[in-house]
């Protein structure tokens, strides 16, 4: 029953709509390699919900050719999907990494209309890194304010096992661990990624800037259940958009891993993807 239903699977993606592709759009002139997007739309129609999809790689390394079967899996339910690039460390700061993001999500909101999506239902989503930056553009309005970008057209966020939702606990729980285990201090963590300035640590969380009424999206946070950090920070940025009033919720994945549950994302019976499909189609209702 298995074989069968693997090969059922496989004849139904071979069927599955083909998305326009519309890669290396720049979003700011002049462009360059990282200041780029792709976009996968459906053949057809218009006004489609967006997803926009920031990579990991520790905001250093990635690309948005990153994405697996997601672009695929969100067209064939009538999304368009947008993937997107940024500068990156240490070629550049921390801040510079927040900005170009915002800059593209402008980008978006300007222009997707042209390419069949609604800028007015538009989800913003990242794995690890990425995730960092989904949530802080979707809680700290300075960066998408300057880009024209209201809150109100964001209709989720959901960031995949990140790590620094709250930077300052982090750095002080891996700091301390190797301090006990007698190991050898990053030569560059997370503190020197964020600007080893404790001022910018608290500035760069999400959880510092949660407050009622900015119109903060709903989130759902997906992490890998039996990773202690991970777990950590996600049921703290839960608990402090929940004590604002904003839904949010924490999904453990089981028996997985960091990669596996980023790259098993728009998988058929994938309980992670299962979470994040009900979750957007309640944040899509009326």
């Amino acid at each position: 029953m298995k074989t069968i239903a693997v090969l059922l699977l496989c004849a139904a993606s071979a069927f599955a709509a083909e998305p326009k592709i519309d890669r290396d759009v720049a979003y700011v002139e002049p462009k360059t390699e990282r200041n780029t997007l792709d976009i996968y739309a459906p053949a057809e129609g218009k006004a489609h919900p967006v997803v926009f999809w920031i990579h990991g790689g520790g905001w250093q390394t990635g690309d948005k050719s990153s994405v697996q079967g997601k672009p695929q899996a969100f067209v064939d339910r009538g999304f368009v999907f947008v993937s997107t690039n940024y500068r990156l460390l240490p070629h550049v700061e921390m801040e510079t990494i927040f900005r170009d993001v915002a800059k593209s999500l402008g980008w978006v909101y300007k222009h997707i209309a042209e390419y069949g999506g609604d800028p007015r239902r538009i989800f913003v989503m990242g794995h690890s890194a990425g995730a960092q930056l989904a949530a802080l553009i979707c809680i700290d309005d300075r960066y998408l304010k300057a880009e024209g970008v209201p809150f109100e057209v964001l209709k989720g966020c959901v960031p995949v096992d990140g790590d620094t939702y709250d930077v300052p606990a982090i750095i002080e729980t891996a700091e301390t661990r190797r301090r006990v285990h007698g190991q050898p201090q990053a030569k560059f963590g997370h503190r020197e990624k964020f600007g080893n300035d404790p001022a910018r640590h608290r500035d760069y969380s999400a959880v510092t800037h949660v407050a009622k009424g900015k119109g903060i999206p709903p989130f759902l946070i997906l992490y890998v259940a039996d990773h202690p950090d991970n777990s950590a920070q996600a049921q703290r940025l839960a608990a402090v958009l929940k004590d604002a009033g904003i839904a949010a919720k924490a999904f453990g994945a089981q028996e997985t891993n960091h990669n596996r549950l980023n790259a098993n994302l728009g998988l058929p019976d994938d309980p992670a993807t299962k979470a994040m499909y009900e979750f957007v189609d309640g944040a899509l209702k009326p």
